[in-house]
């Protein structure tokens, strides 16, 4: 599993730690971010580009985080590139049943609520369950995916 990141500068200082966190890990990791602070940068040129080499690849186990303000403008650009299924999560919770339910690819997070000290352990949680929980590939949920596909067909 390859694991792409991208930040904008709401995202940045919280990537720079997930990114650590996922290196020591041992995960492969692509960040598309910058690489310096630059509060002028807009986030869906880094939305983009992780969430391309999500679906662009032969394996189809990579993922991607991205990390804004809100977590919802890196879904919203990430959700527009056909067979990307985004979700903003704040919680171990909200990560398993995007990953379970939906089989998402793409983890947005939100940079204003989890990049407190006192939420490290919420952010950390949220990455693992969202990388360990596989799609459960239920007849329903399968269905319901290919219908969302076919919306951008």
């Amino acid at each position: 599993m390859r694991i792409y990141l991208g930040a904008d500068h709401q995202g940045y200082y919280l990537k720079n730690k997930v990114r650590a966190y996922l290196e020591k890990a041992g995960y492969i990791v692509t960040d598309y971010s910058n690489e310096k602070f630059d509060p002028d940068d807009d986030f869906p040129e880094f939305a983009r580009a992780a969430a391309y080499r999500v679906v662009d690849e032969e394996d189809d186990t990579d993922v991607a985080i991205l990390i804004c303000g809100g977590g919802q403008g890196m879904a919203m650009a990430a959700n527009r590139i056909h067979g990307v299924r985004a979700i903003v999560a704040t919680s171990p919770r909200d990560a398993w049943y995007g990953r379970n339910d939906n089989d998402a690819n793409v983890l947005c997070l939100p940079a204003r609520i989890l990049d407190k000290d006192y939420q490290e352990a919420t952010w950390k949680d949220t990455v693992d369950t969202f990388l360990k929980t596989p799609f459960s590939g239920a007849e329903r949920f399968i269905r319901r995916n290919r219908e969302l596909d076919e919306i951008g067909a």
